[in-house]
């Protein structure tokens, strides 16, 4: 780093070298120097970091002294650290505007309407959205290698500058084989002991096909339903830029084009029902207790075997009254589980999770948080709405111990289909099915612990509590606290987990519930 007309010129070792940014910038900071008088590089041979800049000019300043006039929040860490993922050009510029203009103004990142916070709050949604295309659309293939052995070799081309970031992802889902990550900006590689990174590489030196293929476009073609097609949201969630990679995608275009024929052929085959109502209903019941056992949770089945199972269930007498029974839905995979309580009113009419007014509620705080409700999977611990009828009005009543743990099964093969890297625990009722214990929500919510099966857990309240507040000083702080642990299970996602796709996050202070 060198000094020309008393602007910093700070050249960084690579274009995704947050570290070396972040020590740059703690330097500038605690020396007051405004963004306006920084210039930032990316390579050049010069090196990075504050110790170049004080150091060449003889002002006395240690890295822990820096640090600590020069805190950044760590929301605000998170924005940034995403921020210089992006392939803008301008994004280390951007990056220290805003942790010089947030010493300043500390709620800077509530103003969306700030070009600066809107900008990045743009890039890093970006960001994080090719980060899970990256870990959505990698196609690994094999090869020999020269000790006689197997590894594997995947090609992908990002958007962004993500491939070292999203590494540690496939070093954990893909533990047990050696494998490499090409793209053109930079390269990562697991040999079963040690997540390296280099250079990028080229299109070429990556396997073009392997034996197993042929075998993934068989169960492709073979579980591609085409009464459930919808072009636009395929193409929307895999767009056409990815099909070039995917041993798939010469399938794709023929079997939308044969879509029609195969749905009609599909109608014109289907058996006929059941004649009377209840022998379906049994039929269904038998399915799911032959391949669900009653005492032990041991393979998960599949999502259709569980949903069925937990629809015909009659576990407890809760079944009697209610509707039906209402299973949890969203991606087979999610990052996240949110589990509540259990179906309210408008949750036993509709049969799905979360749409009464609870749930509207939680919706809104998912999107304030940054969280997409879509990209996780929302269930109940309990799978039976429990009332009492009041005139035309089913009033909610709590489940108790035994109840929870009649449906505690069902949670945890839920937990064992989906393995999530995070589960959210919505209310005292969500936490004693998961920890087998009552709990004080406000003694134990706000930090993520480990429970069984080293599932990673963070408990908070259910947004039913939050309707129920009647003083608005009251209602506004628990708001603040509730958004505070999703924006907790929101970083951590980002950090340990997998990162979201996430909607913006909360900017105002003050939200009325």
């Amino acid at each position: 780093m060198t000094m020309i007309a008393k602007k910093w010129h700070v050249a960084l070792a690579g274009p995704d070298d947050f570290a070396e940014w972040a020590k740059a910038a703690a330097g500038l900071l605690a020396a007051g120097t405004d963004p306006a008088h920084v210039t930032w590089e990316m390579g050049g041979g010069h090196g990075g970091g504050a110790r170049d800049l004080f150091g060449a000019q003889s002002i006395a300043w240690q890295d822990d002294q820096g640090a600590s006039k020069a805190e950044l929040s760590a929301d605000l860490k998170t924005l940034l650290r995403l921020v210089t993922l992006h392939r803008d050009s301008d994004r280390f510029a951007l990056a220290y505007r805003l942790a010089w203009r947030c010493q300043a103004m500390p709620h800077l990142l509530r103003i969306c309407s700030d070009a600066d916070v809107f900008r990045a709050q743009r890039m890093a949604k970006s960001v994080r959205r090719d980060m899970h295309k990256m870990t959505a659309f990698v196609r690994f293939r094999k090869i020999k290698t020269g000790d006689g052995g197997e590894a594997f070799v995947a090609w992908f081309e990002p958007e962004h500058y993500i491939t070292r970031a999203t590494a540690p992802f496939f070093m954990r889902r893909f533990a047990g084989m050696r494998w490499s990550i090409l793209t053109p900006d930079a390269s990562a590689h697991w040999d079963l002991e040690t997540l390296s990174t280099g250079p990028g590489s080229v299109r070429a030196l990556a396997p073009d096909s392997d034996a197993l293929e042929d075998v993934w476009r068989t169960y492709y073609a073979s579980i591609f339903n085409p009464a459930r097609l919808k072009v636009k949201a395929m193409q929307a969630e895999m767009a056409k830029k990815y099909w070039k990679n995917l041993p798939e995608a010469p399938l794709i275009a023929p079997l939308i084009r044969g879509a029609q024929s195969r749905t009609q052929q599909m109608i014109e085959t289907a058996p006929k029902p059941a004649r009377h109502e209840r022998r379906s209903t049994n039929v269904v019941k038998t399915i799911a207790e032959r391949t669900l056992p009653s005492d032990a949770v041991s393979t998960a089945p599949s999502q259709e075997i569980l949903r069925a199972g937990i629809l015909a269930c009659a576990r407890c007498p809760l079944h009697a009254p209610a509707t039906q029974a209402i299973p949890g839905e969203g991606p087979a995979h999610a990052a996240l589980m949110i589990v509540g309580e259990q179906p309210g009113d408008q949750e036993d009419l509709a049969g799905r999770p979360f749409v009464g007014p609870a749930g509207k509620l939680l919706d809104i705080a998912l999107k304030r948080a940054g969280i997409a409700r879509e990209e996780a999977f929302v269930t109940n611990a309990v799978k039976h709405f429990k009332f009492e009828p009041r005139g035309k009005q089913r009033l909610h009543k709590r489940p108790d111990a035994g109840e929870i743990d009649h449906c505690k099964w069902w949670l945890q093969n839920e937990i064992e289909l989906v393995q999530p890297q995070l589960i959210l625990a919505l209310g005292a009722t969500a936490a004693r099915s998961l920890l087998g214990l009552p709990v004080k929500i406000n003694e134990v919510r706000g930090e993520v612990r480990k429970i069984a099966n080293e599932r990673s857990l963070l408990i908070t309240v259910h947004p039913s509590y939050l309707l129920r507040l009647q003083n608005e000083e009251e209602k506004r702080s628990a708001w603040q606290f509730f958004l505070q642990d999703l924006s907790i299970a929101r970083n951590w996602l980002d950090e340990f987990g997998t990162s979201l796709p996430a909607h913006e996050p909360a900017t105002s202070a003050h939200c009325a519930i």
